[in-house]
């Protein structure tokens, strides 16, 4: 096995909204240091890291987006990731410039793009961008494309995934996260079989249809549990519950016929992951939970980031193809992203293990392919 050398890696990321670009990024970050992989990660807006990640990792340092360049004595750029189209600011490029002068070797310069499964990124994955003027005329930007096929550059997946999610107790973790109001038989029951308590994860901008799917929980016959991510899933829930939205308090619960709702406060990546992997549904939305989604292998709804001129809705049904979603999931993925107003169907338990079985051969297919920072570190050895 051929041991890759170490080499210093500089991340950018501007933080958007939504705190999405900062946890694919912190997960690329601290997934290359588990590589052996040094790594500046220079962002905009760090304050989400306080709960997204609060013990830090090692081999990840954190720099203010505003900082100046690492100095001389500092360990040169070997490597730097341009996240989302960012823009990394000219005082790093001329510095960076300026060393590789110096050294004799220029740094691989990467652009690393957003996630689709539409056609145009196996077409432009890899593709180079030739600078023709500044500090850094001459220098090729390749363009670096995540993605759901062999042609693409992969998804972030750390090595060990697989086995950590085979070793989860699925069952103690609902016992110590059950509704309080939930019946103690049925709790039981569900922690036995995962059938008399649906359980069902909620990360999403504003749906439409979420107020239909409240009520088809309320009325169904087997109880829903409803862990709801905060902020906006919160409000989003609340504002359809008919209740003021001013005072979501996380870590509260709720209780509507058969719906039990439970509101969840900020947590680290792993805990979150965790509740993916301990519910019977997910609920995910922009692109790092809907990777996470996909790795946890239950049945999922994708809410896709709305853009204004729709662009968003062929994004959606390129991804539903590659899923090889049946009916019943792309009626469900298109009523609760806005595509049509067609009421919702209560999803019986075959129709539930139908959702999970697409979700899980969509998985056994990524399986076998590299992941994105295996991927990556192949591509800068080949452009070194």
């Amino acid at each position: 096995m051929t041991t890759q050398p170490t080499l210093q890696w500089d991340v950018f990321c501007r933080v958007i909204d939504n705190f999405g670009d900062i946890g694919v990024c912190w997960r690329l970050a601290t997934q290359l240091a588990g590589q052996g992989q040094r790594v500046r990660l220079w962002v905009d807006d760090a304050s989400a890291l306080a709960w997204m990640a609060p013990q830090g990792c090692p081999g990840v340092e954190l720099r203010d987006w505003h900082a100046p360049p690492p100095g001389a004595q500092e360990a040169p750029t070997d490597v730097m990731v341009e996240a989302f189209g960012c823009e990394i600011a000219p005082e790093f490029i001329a510095s960076t410039a300026y060393q590789a002068s110096v050294r004799g070797r220029k740094p691989v310069w990467i652009n690393l793009e957003y996630l689709s499964a539409e056609r145009y990124v196996e077409r432009n994955h890899r593709l180079p961008s030739l600078l023709s003027s500044g500090p850094a005329q001459g220098w090729t930007r390749w363009f670096f494309y995540p993605g759901f096929t062999a042609a693409t550059g992969g998804l972030l997946r750390e090595p060990d995934l697989i086995q950590r999610q085979e070793a989860f107790d699925v069952a103690a973790w609902q016992n110590a996260h059950a509704h309080p109001s939930l019946p103690a038989p049925a709790a039981a029951a569900a922690a036995a079989a995962g059938a008399a308590v649906r359980w069902m994860s909620l990360f999403c901008y504003e749906p439409a249809a979420l107020p239909q799917w409240l009520q088809l929980c309320e009325a169904a016959s087997t109880p829903t549990h409803l862990l709801v991510a905060p902020v906006r899933p919160a409000h989003a829930v609340r504002q359809a519950l008919g209740i003021s939205s001013k005072n979501v308090l996380q870590g509260t619960t709720d209780k509507r016929g058969q719906l039990y709702i439970s509101y969840r406060t900020p947590c680290p990546q792993a805990v979150f992951d965790e509740m993916l992997w301990a519910c019977d549904l997910n609920a995910v939305r922009g692109e790092d939970s809907l990777v996470r989604g996909l790795w946890a292998g239950k049945a999922l709804v994708w809410h896709i980031y709305p853009q204004d001129d729709d662009a968003h809705h062929a994004k959606l049904q390129a991804f539903l193809d590659w899923l090889q979603a049946p009916a019943s999931l792309r009626q469900l993925h298109h009523t609760w992203n806005g595509l049509d107003d067609l009421p919702l169907q209560w999803p019986d338990d075959d129709t539930l293990r139908e959702w999970t079985a697409c979700v899980q051969a969509a998985r056994a297919r990524l399986l076998m392919q590299d992941n994105l920072v295996a991927q990556l570190l192949g591509f800068v050895m080949e452009k070194r």
